[in-house]
C-alpha cells in the first residue's frame, strides 16, 4: 500500500454556491417554507417529469404523508421489503396499519417479485417499493403481479435522478418520496420530496404537511387578507421544509446530472478493477435504465471470502477505508422481531444481504487516487 489515506464512506458535495444561496432567505427574513421551497419543488418536478413535487422535512415524513393522504389506516396492510432502512416499515405503523414484509433478491437488493404474490391479501392496500442504493425495481413485472387497486409507493430515498425504461423514479408509481440526507447524491442537510401525478393526492398531502391548513403560509401572506388564519379541516403535521434548505436544494439540483455522471464513471471503474476478486460480487448495472449510485454496495461471498465480512470491514478501516453494511434486515431488528414474532430465517434473502453486503466509498469528493487506493486495499485483503 502507498501512504495511508482516510477515505470516508460518503461526503456531501457542497461549497461556496450553496453558502451564497442561503443569503437571500436570511436577508429577506423568509426562513420557513416559502418562495425558495416553491422554486425547488418546481425544478425537481421538471427534472423528474412529474406534475407535483412537495418538499418535506425528510423522506420518512414524505412517506408518512403519502400513506396518510391515501387514507391508509388501522386494519390495512402495506407490503414492505425486508431489507431496507427501518423508516420504510416505521411509516406504516405511524398510520396504524400493518407492515407485511417481502423478501429481497440478493442480486439486486430489491424486492423479490416472486415473493410479492404470496403476501397479497384482501387487506393489502399498498406496496412500498424501495429503489435501493439507486437501482429501480422492475416495475413492469411488479405491475403484472399486484392488483390495480393496490397503490404503488416508491421509496426513492436513494434514487434521485434514477430511471427505469426512460421514466424517472418518482413517476413510476402512484407517489414517491426522496431523501436529501447528506449521504445522498444531493443534500439539503435533512429534507425530502414527495412526487406524484395524482392531483387529489397532491392537494391532500400539501394540506397535511402544513398542519392541515387549507392554504400555505406563502399563499396566505401574498393573499388579500394575510391577517386572517386559514381554515383547518384535516388533522395534519408540521412537515414543511425551510427556505434555507430550499435555496441549497436548488443549487444542488442544478449539479445533479454532473454528480450522477461522475458516480457512474467511478462505479464502472470499480466493477472493472474489482471483477478479479471472485469473493466480492459487484452490484448490477442496469441495461433498462439509469442507476443513481447513491452507494456502491458489494456482496461478500461467505463461501469464497478470505475473511468474514465484518473482519474485512475492520481490516479496511485500519487501512483508512470506511465501509458500511448495505443496510439492515428490518425483520431482524429488535422492535420488529419482538412485536411480530419474526425469525431471522423467515426472509433468507434479506438475512444474507444484512450479513454479507458491504458498501465501499463512492462520492463526489473522492479523487482518482482515492479510488485507486480503495481498489489496492481490497486486493491486499485478498
Amino acid at each position: 500500500m502507498t501512504e495511508k489515506r482516510t477515505i470516508q464512506i460518503s461526503l456531501p458535495s457542497t461549497g461556496e454556491e450553496e453558502w451564497q444561496a442561503t443569503k437571500e432567505p436570511l436577508m429577506s427574513g423568509w426562513l420557513t417554507q416559502g418562495p425558495k421551497v416553491a422554486a425547488f419543488e418546481k425544478a425537481f418536478a421538471a427534472r423528474h417529469n412529474v406534475k407535483h413535487a412537495l418538499a418535506t422535512t425528510s423522506c420518512t415524513t414524505g412517506l408518512h404523508l403519502i400513506l396518510a393522504a391515501m387514507g391508509i389506516s388501522e386494519g390495512d396492510e402495506v407490503l414492505v421489503p425486508a431489507f431496507t432502512w427501518v423508516a420504510t416499515a416505521n411509516v406504516v405503523l405511524y398510520c396504524g396499519a400493518t407492515p407485511v414484509f417481502v423478501d429481497v433478491d440478493p442480486l439486486t437488493y430489491n424486492l423479490d417479485l416472486k415473493d410479492v404474490a404470496s403476501k397479497l391479501t384482501s387487506k393489502t392496500k399498498a406496496i412500498i417499493v424501495v429503489h435501493l442504493f439507486g437501482l429501480c425495481v422492475d416495475m413492469d413485472t411488479l405491475k403484472t403481479i399486484i392488483p390495480t387497486a393496490v397503490k404503488i409507493i416508491e421509496d426513492g430515498a436513494c434514487a434521485t435522478g434514477a430511471s427505469y425504461k426512460g421514466i424517472a423514479a418518482g413517476g413510476l408509481g402512484d407517489a414517491a418520496s426522496f431523501s436529501f440526507h447528506p449521504r445522498k447524491s444531493i443534500t439539503t442537510g435533512e429534507g425530502g420530496m414527495v412526487t406524484t401525478n395524482d392531483d387529489e393526492l397532491a392537494n391532500v398531502a400539501n394540506m397535511l404537511r402544513n398542519h392541515g391548513a387549507a392554504i400555505s403560509e406563502e399563499q396566505r401572506h401574498k393573499g388579500p387578507r394575510p391577517y386572517l388564519l386559514p381554515e383547518f379541516n384535516l388533522l395534519g403535521y408540521n412537515y414543511r421544509m425551510t427556505d434555507l434548505q430550499g435555496a441549497v436544494g436548488l443549487v444542488q439540483l442544478g449539479k445533479l446530472d454532473n454528480l450522477l455522471a461522475e458516480r457512474q464513471y467511478w462505479a464502472e471503474y470499480y466493477c472493472n478493477e474489482l471483477t478479479s476478486l471472485s469473493w466480492l460480487r459487484m452490484p448490477i448495472i442496469p441495461v433498462n435504465g439509469n442507476h443513481a449510485w447513491q452507494a456502491f454496495v458489494t456482496y461478500v461471498d461467505p463461501a469464497k471470502a478470505p475473511l468474514p465480512r465484518n473482519e474485512i470491514m475492520e481490516r479496511l478501516q485500519g487501512l483508512g477505508v470506511s465501509t458500511r453494511p448495505g443496510t439492515h434486515a428490518v425483520h431482524m431488528l429488535g422492535y420488529y422481531r419482538d412485536r411480530f414474532g419474526l425469525k431471522t430465517e423467515d426472509f433468507p434473502g434479506a438475512r444474507d444481504c444484512d450479513q454479507n453486503t458491504m458498501a465501499i466509498p463512492l462520492h463526489n469528493r473522492m479523487t482518482a487516487d482515492d479510488y485507486v487506493y480503495v481498489v489496492k486495499a481490497l486486493r491486499e485483503i485478498a
